[in-house]
């Protein structure tokens, strides 16, 4: 059974920075690439970074180039996203997400909040 379970969300300041962990099992981690989303309230889902199974290339939203670091311990099955300089902007509900090939399709976590407020 495919399980995500993201972790580290709350409460920030502007300027500050979470890192969220996003805990897998159910599949072989090591093998599959890995992503972060966001959903803002009234906004759709999107992607903010991705990285490959190895852990060797990454893709990051413009949005927040240069704010994030997407790295996995495969050792330890999870997944984590380091964000600095948050601002306002990024409050949003933050999900890790995995494409499982062999049954054609997408699995989610329940999601973490993050709230960037003053």
């Amino acid at each position: 059974q495919v399980q995500l379970v993201e972790s580290g969300g709350g409460l920030v300041q502007p300027g500050g920075s979470l890192k969220l962990s996003c805990a897998a099992s159910g599949f072989t981690f090591r093998s599959l690439a890995m992503s972060w989303y966001r959903q803002a309230p009234g906004r759709e889902r999107e992607l903010v970074a991705s990285i490959t199974g190895a852990g060797d290339s990454t893709v990051y939203v413009d949005s927040m180039k240069g704010r994030l670091t997407i790295s996995r311990d495969n050792t330890k099955n999870t997944l984590y996203l380091q964000m600095n300089s948050l601002k306002p902007e990024d409050t949003a509900v933050f999900y890790c997400n995995v494409f499982l090939p062999f049954q054609g399709r997408y699995y989610w976590g329940q999601g973490t909040q993050v709230t960037v407020s003053a």
